[in-house]
């Protein structure tokens, strides 16, 4: 069975569902035989230079007891996977093509996983801004991937189109939030479901 997630890399949902997915494939050994995780942009008009993520969100959400719980839900999940969570730390939102387009390229090296545990960690637990090509090359270094080749792609537009047209398709499937978790192509859960419901899903699909 092959499991395709799709997600975007600035998406604090995506990494717990990472992770979930992760104690799921630990329950069920043997079961999956790949994962590859497939490209969304939650905000596409983010410029390149990235916007502040406080300001981002005070715009968005505001400061209301609702949004309050609902960070603090996230930080509590987090930490019983082993994310700690940093929201209060002067950070830039980075629009993910080019983050995208690394882990595109990272499917084919083998090091999709690691490539992206090491964006949501850099983005999500040290306050990085993964738009820096330095330190995306680092990121594909840390996963095995020749970071000299990874450099002198992100400086050229390769991939630009296939990714775009990757998360246009994701769109006219009807996809409006993430992550999305698609089983061999047959079924799909949506959402940051946890490792028991994922596990469930891969037992289903595998008795079908």
């Amino acid at each position: 069975m092959n499991i395709d997630v799709v997600i975007d890399v600035v998406c604090p949902w995506c990494f717990v569902g990472k992770r979930q997915l992760d104690e799921a494939l630990k329950m069920r050994p043997g079961k999956v035989t790949g994962v590859r995780y497939r490209p969304y942009q939650l905000s596409p008009e983010t410029p390149v230079e990235g916007v502040d993520r406080n300001a981002y969100y005070a715009k968005k959400f505001g400061n209301s007891p609702k949004f309050q719980a609902a960070r603090q839900h996230l930080r509590d999940m987090g930490a019983s996977l082993g994310i700690k969570f940093d929201f209060e730390s002067e950070c830039r939102i980075a629009n993910t093509l080019d983050a995208h387009r690394l882990l595109r390229w990272a499917l084919g090296a083998g090091a999709q996983d690691a490539v992206a545990e090491g964006l949501m960690r850099r983005y999500f637990e040290e306050s990085k801004f993964i738009g820096d090509h330095a330190l995306l090359r680092e990121v594909a270094e840390e996963a095995g991937m020749d970071g000299a080749l990874v450099a002198d792609l992100l400086s050229s537009d390769a991939d630009v189109d296939t990714v775009q047209q990757d998360i246009d398709g994701a769109r006219r499937m009807g996809v409006q939030g993430v992550p999305l978790f698609i089983f061999d192509g047959k079924s799909a859960l949506s959402g940051a479901q946890g490792a028991d419901a994922i596990a469930a899903a891969i037992d289903k699909i595998s008795m079908s």
